[in-house]
């Protein structure tokens, strides 16, 4: 199933959420829309779902329109799932009426799926990893397994879009890495469209195929979790995903020149226009190199120092400006350091 969403916008009084989307989602794609509260993703998504009506443009399914033009189609005529983020159990039914309850409610549900209820019923618990707590009720559930019920009651009815909000920023860190893993295995063993939205860069980079970052209602930038990481188009999304460091300086053709530094140039041919029109070159804290003072790079001083393990993560000052920077060596606080770009790094492409 794919979804055309066409110069869609969305307004409330004063106040504009949305400003010309575009894009597109293919049959099975699991795309994860990224980015900070009230940059409009949620609103996106409850636009898709149907809760909302957008100001302009439209949306269609398969080549159907189901919002906009004076359409709106209902949710549960959009043949969709929905997992929220307050898990949103029902507290007077079991597992197992909450995976039967889309089953037997939702007009889109397909007759093979009516016919045999019980079956699937026992099949998504099944998947979800949930037969032995079919009779339980959500209050004697711990958070991960009320989240897989809420997955679970989602897929029942067998959706082609699967709308995910935030639906593990209420788990502790240790049960959301595992709870990916979960999500990433139905979503291969379903084969249902995914659009998932997160304030998270972590996870979009882990389980989407592509990523739609968004800033104040706009889309930023639209690519591979590899694209938008390793190649930001914008100031925004160098900062927000990747956490970049925005060096200034000076391009010299695709040679890029650290203000301050000395004997130093950086290739620049995998960086976008943007930064070479502004004169910044984006480094990651792990692109960094460290070395003790010397004759190259960029004269530094070591700012703040923080232990984590197999590395150091290092606040480092250069005149009045401020870098994060990851490395496996050793400095003490307010050592005179030299800053480069580690071997290799400018040959990302």
């Amino acid at each position: 199933m794919s979804i055309e969403i066409k110069q869609i916008s969305k307004s409330f009084a004063s106040a504009q959420a949305l400003h010309v989307i575009d894009l597109t989602i293919e049959d099975g794609e699991f795309v994860a829309i990224l980015g900070p509260s009230g940059c409009g993703k949620t609103t996106l998504l409850r636009i898709l779902a149907g809760f909302e009506q957008p100001s302009s443009g439209h949306i269609s399914i398969n080549g159907n329109i189901v919002a906009g033009n004076g359409i709106q189609l209902p949710p549960e005529k959009r043949r969709i799932g929905m997992v929220f983020q307050s898990f949103a159990l029902w507290p007077h039914m079991n597992v197992a009426e909450h995976v039967r309850f889309p089953i037997r409610t939702h007009k889109e549900t397909p007759a093979h799926i009516k016919q045999h209820e019980q079956e699937r019923v026992e099949q998504v618990l099944e998947l979800a990893g949930l037969s032995h707590l079919a009779s339980r009720m959500p209050h004697e559930l711990s958070g991960g397994q009320k989240q897989r019920v809420a997955i679970a009651r989602a897929i029942a009815s067998e959706p082609s879009l699967l709308l995910m909000d935030e639906p593990l920023s209420s788990l502790d860190a240790m049960l959301r890495m595992d709870m990916r893993r979960e999500i990433q295995d139905v979503h291969r063993r379903t084969g249902s469209a995914i659009v998932y939205v997160t304030h998270d860069q972590g996870e979009a980079l882990a389980m989407a195929d592509r990523i739609v970052v968004m800033k104040e209602g706009r889309i930023e930038q639209v690519g591979t979790p590899q694209d938008i990481y390793l190649r930001p188009q914008t100031e925004f999304v160098a900062k927000f995903v990747s956490k970049a460091n925005l060096v200034e300086g000076q391009w010299i053709n695709n040679r890029f020149i650290p203000e301050g530094s000395v004997n130093t140039a950086w290739s620049g041919l995998p960086i976008s226009t943007y930064f070479k029109t502004h004169g910044l070159y984006p480094v990651r804290p792990d692109q960094f190199s460290l070395a003790r003072e010397g004759e190259q790079g960029i004269p530094a001083e070591i700012a703040n120092v923080q232990f984590q393990g197999k590395e150091f993560h290092y606040n480092i000052r250069s005149g009045t400006r401020h870098w994060e920077v990851i490395s496996p060596l050793s400095f003490q606080l307010n050592e005179k350091v030299s800053l480069s770009l580690a071997s290799g790094a400018e040959l990302e492409e």
